[in-house]
């Protein structure tokens, strides 16, 4: 039996009968014991023990991502990333650029952008994106992977123009005074391009997820709740990437994986379900979309946009088609995962929801950024819980506050009063929606505002407080699996999971030094899966 000490810790083990440790014992991957340096050493030292020195350092159990696709992540890598670009002309530039690196007919594929972020929130029209790009073809979602810029290159290569049938629930966008595609995509009209882009070697997609897994284990994550079978060619090859990388590769980080519902006659073949796995890689929840995304009013809301009254937004499904998918899951014993940004999308998906049994693990409401108070109630279920992503603050104000108008802002991001109302909730990024670094979900919880900005934060009631926010990306994402009685915490007979800080992130008197501190050591399973360079030990 091989045990290792990490000793000389401020180890905060978010357990209430020991909330502060100074060493923790390890074998097998699980936690046997903690207390006191002097005490575990007395118990446990012997000359074959391995004792790790936290030299004082901050330790919180394993930071858990509950919504993020790391085949997104990992795409980033690969592609053009335009996350963060200011304006239209520094996009246009970029495109140029990679283009000009590019052959004759090879598609020019990224992600990122946001046109409010822009200085004139313009959108690149196609005859612009063709000057840039007049020999390849461009695919480039926007950050929330709900719109997407092409160029007539990549239209004439799909065989979409303006008479096309578009999949249900989405839209190509015409120019009002010529009737031609303006270059702007929205939501399911993506697939009439997404089934002409030559897929991605195997080599290529494995190469780019393991880059991405270690990336996210050196921001201090020790498991994943990932959605990745639309980036990775369908569910079969999603599986077998994550299995040779996790198991056979045993790169440490946990990983769940969330099914798309397409996938699901997959999912039944192979005699998989919810849970299936082991420690470190287990199938999780059916994932679903029931609405779109407020950037581009595709939402879907009770009552029309503030700043567009001609708009509720749309549904991915109508009624009876959700009801199918969720009945299908629910025939394989399985949990859900469901996309839902506005007020009436979450309705839709209660009412169907509550016609059925609940199965053996949870139901998740990912996002649920626009809520009525009657809703509320209807979430606070032990076998449901929400999915939220405290850093959108930082992403959508303040111009989503001209979508909802003031009156809805109230319950909308409303993280405290989800939680004071006894809702479970799970702390998550969307990357590469957000960025994945925990601590900077963390931040936005607390402040309600973006990284250098200094007022009192979008709607500052809702703030929560370090431990809440810190609970959110430990507890809350262990409930979200059912693995609440395994992790979360740093508790005898859990996983040695644990995420060392370089600063005390609960004595912070302002809590942006949140954003000075740093990740140290990753550890899973009593295992150092990642170590800050330069840490001495």
């Amino acid at each position: 039996m091989t045990i290792t000490i990490f000793t000389n810790g401020q180890i905060y083990t978010m357990d209430q009968m020991f909330p502060l440790v100074q060493s923790v014992v390890v074998t097998n991957g699980r936690i046997i014991d903690m207390g006191t340096t002097s005490d575990m050493l007395l118990q446990w030292g012997r000359h074959d023990v391995k004792v790790i020195d936290l030299q004082e350092r901050t330790v919180i159990p394993g930071l858990i991502e509950s919504h993020v696709h790391i085949a997104g992540v990992a795409m980033n890598f690969l592609n053009l990333d335009v996350t963060g670009v200011q304006s239209k002309k520094e996009l246009l530039e970029k495109i140029k650029e990679r283009a000009n690196s590019l052959q004759p007919g090879e598609w020019l594929l990224g992600r990122g952008w946001d046109e409010n972020l822009f200085i004139d929130s313009s959108i690149p029209l196609i005859e612009e994106l063709d000057l840039v790009a007049p020999h390849c073809p461009i695919y480039i979602p926007r950050i929330c992977g709900h719109a997407f810029l092409v160029n007539s290159k990549a239209l004439e290569i799909c065989h979409v123009h303006p008479n096309t049938t578009v999949p249900e629930g989405g839209t190509i966008v015409l120019d009002e005074r010529t009737g031609k595609p303006t270059g702007l995509l929205l939501e399911s009209a993506s697939e009439l391009i997404n089934k002409y882009i030559p897929e991605k070697s195997y080599s290529e997609l494995k190469k780019a997820v393991r880059q991405a897994i270690k990336f996210a284990m050196e921001k201090g994550l020790t498991s994943v709740h990932t959605n990745d079978p639309a980036f990775l060619n369908g569910f079969f090859q999603t599986y077998q990437i994550y299995d040779e990388l996790i198991n056979e590769e045993q790169l440490g980080l946990r990983c769940n994986l969330l099914i798309d519902y397409m996938y699901m006659k997959e999912l039944s073949e192979t005699g998989m379900y919810a849970g299936f796995g082991n420690d470190h890689l287990q199938i999780g929840a059916i994932k679903i979309f029931a609405d779109g995304a407020l950037g581009r009013r595709t939402a879907l809301l009770s009552s029309p946009y503030h700043d567009d009254p001609s708009t509720v937004g749309d549904a991915m499904f109508d009624q009876e088609t959700l009801y199918s998918i969720i009945q299908e899951a629910r025939m394989l014993a399985m949990p859900i995962a469901v996309h839902t940004i506005g007020d009436q999308a979450l309705e839709n998906v209660l009412d169907i929801l509550d016609q059925f049994p609940a199965v053996a693990y949870r139901d998740r409401i990912i996002h649920a950024q626009v809520l009525r108070k009657e809703l509320i109630p209807r979430l606070k279920k032990p076998s449901r819980i929400v999915d939220i992503q405290p850093r959108f603050v930082v992403g959508d104000f303040p111009w989503v506050q001209d979508r909802l108008g003031e009156s809805r802002m109230q319950l909308s991001y409303a993280w405290k009063t989800l939680l004071s109302s006894g809702v479970i909730c799970a702390g998550g990024s969307d990357a590469p929606v957000e960025p994945i670094d925990p601590l900077l979900g963390i931040h936005a919880a607390v402040t309600r505002r973006a990284p250098g900005e200094t007022h009192s934060g979008w709607n500052p009631t809702e703030k929560l407080s370090i431990d809440e926010a810190i609970k959110l990306f430990t507890i809350g994402g262990s409930y979200a699996t059912n693995e609440e009685n395994s992790k979360g915490t740093i508790t005898r007979g859990k996983f040695a999971d644990m995420t060392v800080l370089s600063k005390n992130i609960f004595e912070f008197k302002n809590p942006d030094e949140i954003l000075s501190t740093e990740v140290v050591q990753t550890v899973i399973g009593g295992k150092v899966t990642y170590e800050k360079a330069g840490a001495t030990y």
